[in-house]
């Protein structure tokens, strides 16, 4: 179904709804299971009448991150003797950051009842030059997405690809999160500066509450694997995806927390060793990468799940 520009995907079990011209981006993910929807990412809301004019993308419930995520430093950085320029790109932020997928207008490729691609063609003389392939379809108790970059420039560039979920805390939640270590940073700035074994009061290694203080870092590295449990409601979010680290973001005051599963740290391009030692993937021009992400739903008294039934 399409109205005004949104289109929804719904099974027996779960609703979604796409928002192609708005970041390719999701405005809702409900399970369908009980008397009323049970919204399991924070639905998109507009801050003013005009919603066209004041769109932001942080009000999404999730965007894609292409053809990098998070921010990058220095406006810009140099790879195998190509420059990349970028300007800060998100009011409020000093740094470029998620890429350019989530500021951009998608289009609808194709759209049945359970399944949507969307296709983005990106032209920048000093930055990134890529097409996006961005699928979602559900199948059964679970929403499958497959993001995928083609390098259309024609320098060879570090990319990098990953979700950016905002989770809905309704009345508390538990993470398990299984990941050996985070890179830290000074707490003013989420610019990576250490890379230390996770702290005891971060350890996702078995279901935990979150911490009652204002997180932004990236874990790695991660399983894959990950359980967001809302024991009030007696649900769970299992999540699986073929990346190996994620950034965890717990804002004070806010009705969401974001879980973000991603292929690189913060800032891959200026750490020590270079981008491609921290994840990002060298594309000549012409070459793709995909990822795959599985968000399954368990309504029971839930623990961890067995993560074989989410694999991407």
């Amino acid at each position: 179904m399409i109205e005004d520009g949104r289109c929804w995907l719904e099974n027996t079990h779960l609703r979604v709804q796409v928002r192609p011209t708005q970041g390719g981006g999701l405005g809702r993910f409900d399970w369908l299971g009980r008397d009323a929807a049970f919204p399991l990412l924070r639905p998109y809301e507009s801050a003013h009448p005009e919603e066209s004019a004041a769109f932001d993308p942080n009000r999404l419930a999730c965007y894609p991150l292409v053809p990098w995520s998070n921010r990058i430093s220095c406006g810009g950085f140099n790879f195998a003797g190509t420059s990349v320029a970028l300007s800060p790109n998100c009011p409020g932020e000093p740094y470029p950051i998620h890429g350019s997928g989530w500021r951009r207008a998608w289009t609808t490729q194709s759209h049945t009842a359970d399944e949507i691609q969307l296709v983005l063609d990106e032209r920048a003389l000093d930055a990134y030059s890529y097409r996006a392939m961005l699928t979602y379809a559900l199948r059964e108790d679970s929403l499958e997405i497959e993001l995928c970059v083609t390098n259309t420039g024609n320098a060879t560039l570090p990319f990098g690809l990953g979700l950016h979920p905002f989770i809905a805390l309704h009345d508390g939640v538990t993470l398990h999160a299984p990941a050996a270590r985070v890179w830290q940073n000074d707490g003013r700035s989420p610019l990576p500066l250490e890379n230390v074994p996770v702290p005891t009061g971060w350890d996702f290694q078995q279901p935990k509450a979150l911490p009652n203080e204002v997180l932004n870092h990236c874990f790695l590295p991660w399983s894959g694997q990950a359980t967001v449990h809302w024991p009030g409601q007696g649900m769970c979010l299992h999540m699986a995806a073929d990346v190996d680290a994620f950034l965890l973001y717990t804002p004070r005051d806010a009705d969401f927390f974001c879980f973000e599963p991603v292929d690189h740290p913060i800032d891959a391009v200026h750490l020590p060793g270079g981008p491609l030692a921290h994840g990002m993937t060298a594309l000549a021009s012409g070459e793709r990468l995909c990822r795959h992400f599985v968000f399954r739903v368990e309504a029971a008294a839930c623990g961890t799940g067995d993560p074989r039934e989410a694999t991407p």
